[in-house]
């Protein structure tokens, strides 16, 4: 109970501080404004976090740990560009599902520096974590040889660069994230699947 009750309070101090920081700016934002927001004392706030940058950080980690969950309950013996289209697009279809939402906290992210430079820290931690998950799924030594983290590194620039598109357009120009990573990803399958081959 104590611990749903955390998570509660956890996701009600994330969702304020990434609403507010979308909308008024990074450096605007105030952890008086977020805790406000969210209806708890600033002194809750620093339990859960410790800078308004820990909330958007934290934020980066669950969506990493999604991708690299969804990679795991893929089918064994399904071929790696197919496992892991499906395992980045759930994040990028949940973004084009909610683009009130989900686009203006992308864009806050990739276009302040500080988060930016946090997002790409973290995206080298799933690049880890999709490398053990791919060598595991094809039986090779992950430190060993070079395919897995190769594979984790193309999948995440496909990634990458539907977030980008994605963000950088506006109205009818915007391209939806899931299809600019689906064409990556159709792109990619060739070398991807090397492997399986």
């Amino acid at each position: 109970m104590a611990q749903r009750k955390r998570r509660l309070v956890s996701n009600e101090l994330t969702e304020a501080a990434l609403r507010l920081l979308a909308l008024k700016g990074f450096d605007v934002v105030t952890i008086d404004e977020i805790a406000t927001t969210a209806g708890v004392s600033k002194r809750t706030f620093f339990r859960y976090f410790a800078s308004k940058e820990d909330v958007v950080v934290q934020f980066l980690a669950d969506m990493g740990a999604g991708i690299a969950a969804e990679l795991a309950a893929r089918p064994p013996g399904e071929r790696p560009s197919v496992a892991l289209w499906h395992a980045v697009s759930v994040p990028l279809g949940a973004c084009g599902d909610h683009p009130d939402r989900a686009l203006p906290v992308v864009r806050l992210i990739l276009r302040t520096p500080a988060l930016r430079a946090r997002f790409l820290e973290r995206q080298a931690e799933w690049r880890d974590g999709l490398a053990a998950e791919l060598a595991r799924r094809l039986d090779l030594d992950a430190g060993a040889d070079l395919y897995p983290r190769l594979a984790a590194g193309m999948a995440l620039t496909a990634f990458d660069t539907a977030l980008h598109r994605w963000s950088g357009g506006d109205g009818e120009s915007r391209q939806d994230p899931a299809a600019v990573a689906e064409r990556a990803f159709a792109m990619m399958a060739p070398a991807l699947d090397v492997r399986t081959n």
